[in-house]
């Protein structure tokens, strides 16, 4: 079974070749750091299954997969990420990817993820499976150490990546600039950075400059 994988950490990389080539039928075809990276491996090898990450330098691994099915639809994309909520899950899916795996999993559950996806079967991780299937599942949020982002905080930070000033920002949606200075150190406060570029970071991970337009 072939196999490629995408993280921007080499040790990362390093560390999952050694868990996967220590299985007899799975062999690493080749390494990306980036989404460009990974969309050319993917058209030029070919994997069965691609392990992705999700932050990545360039743009989201949400984007990568999506690119990578459209550049080799035979490929199986296996999201391995530190992100365990179902925001990120159901962006993944949404984007292509057959399986969804949290970093804190052992080692025998990312052989047993690749093996269900690249046959043909979806993998989630078991703790958010669970949550996914629950019959009064709440709506995904992008949810950090501080709780949960509300649907105008969404809406803020998504402003706040496309390069908007907090006037620009308080102007588009008709509230006072203290307002969304308001809105801006809560979405700090619970995602826990501390400046734009972290922000902008947490944003392309889950997702949410897929289809930003600046107005």
């Amino acid at each position: 079974m072939r196999v490629a994988l995408c993280d921007d950490h080499s040790v990362v990389r390093s560390g999952l070749r050694r868990i996967l080539e220590a299985e007899g039928d799975l062999e690493v075809v080749g390494e990306a750091a980036t989404a460009a990276e990974a969309v050319a491996l993917a058209g030029a090898s070919r994997p069965d299954v691609f392990v992705m990450d999700l932050g990545l330098p360039d743009r989201s691994g949400i984007a990568a997969t999506a690119e990578v099915r459209e550049a080799s639809p035979s490929t199986a994309v296996l999201v391995l990420t530190v992100h365990d909520d179902l925001a990120y899950l159901r962006r993944a899916f949404e984007a292509g990817a057959v399986g969804y795996l949290v970093k804190e999993a052992a080692d025998i559950e990312l052989i047993q993820a690749i093996r269900q996806v690249a046959a043909g079967r979806q993998y989630v991780h078991p703790s958010l499976g669970a949550a996914l299937l629950a019959p009064d599942a709440p709506p995904a949020r992008l949810v950090g150490p501080g709780g949960e982002l509300s649907d105008r905080e969404l809406e803020v930070l998504r402003k706040i990546a496309i390069g908007l000033t907090n006037a620009e920002i308080a102007e588009g949606l008709f509230v006072s600039v203290r307002t969304v200075e308001t809105h801006r150190a809560h979405i700090s406060q619970k995602l826990d950075v501390h400046n734009r570029a972290e922000l902008v970071r947490r944003a392309r991970e889950a997702g949410l400059l897929e289809d930003a337009e600046s107005p």
